[in-house]
């Protein structure tokens, strides 16, 4: 228990770690939980310094936008919270996530347009109990690029199921981040590590110019 994040970081390298998915024929671009509640947070809520991020999912969307599909996600639940099942019950901040109000809406500093999807979701995945997958198959995509928050959470379920569903997750090292930088160097290492690829924004530029 006395590891550093140095020490958990080098294990990923000494047990040689190094498959790439690489990507495939077609990506989508998949925006996560970019939310006011997360990026400026609401009383009950934590929210997070996700400035950088945002800039970066900004160029993101520019070079998506007319060339790949581009789907948001947000968290959000009835007043009664009778949809949130057990998730909200350990994490009870979650109650401010309320359908219908302006803490669920994408960060007006992304402009999302009214063409590009928005997916409510329940749960860390973008894909449970969602058209996630359905959106994606209709779409021809077989590659998904990963922006947003938190690292540690909804980035990496998402990320998880995308493998689970046969896609190839490319997490886009600059566009994701989480509240504690430890928590998201630690999770990117074993993203990188088991289920997905960290790559940088310029290569994800460079794959969204491919169309």
């Amino acid at each position: 228990m006395s590891a550093t994040l140095a020490d958990m970081l080098a294990f990923y390298q000494q047990r040689g770690y190094r498959a790439q998915l690489g990507p495939g024929k077609r990506c989508a671009l998949i925006v996560i939980d970019f939310s006011c509640a997360f990026t400026k947070g609401v009383s009950a809520f934590p929210g997070g310094d996700f400035a950088a991020e945002l800039a970066a999912t900004q160029r993101l969307l520019a070079a998506a936008r007319g060339r790949a599909p581009i789907i948001f996600t947000t968290i959000a639940y009835q007043s009664d919270m009778a949809d949130a099942g057990l998730w909200a019950v350990k994490v009870p901040w979650l109650q401010a996530c309320q359908l219908d109000s302006g803490v669920v809406d994408i960060d007006p500093v992304l402009e999302r347009r009214t063409d590009e999807a928005l997916i409510v979701k329940k749960m860390p995945s973008a894909f449970h109990r969602t058209n996630l997958h359905e959106m994606l198959q209709a779409g021809g995509v077989d590659t998904i690029l990963i922006a947003g928050c938190t690292t540690s959470v909804c980035v990496r379920a998402t990320a998880l199921d995308a493998m689970q569903h046969g896609y190839r997750p490319l997490v886009v090292r600059q566009a994701v981040g989480d509240f504690d930088a430890a928590i998201h160097a630690l999770h990117l290492a074993d993203l990188n590590a088991r289920y997905a690829d960290v790559i940088e924004i310029d290569a994800a530029l460079t794959y969204l110019a491919r169309g």
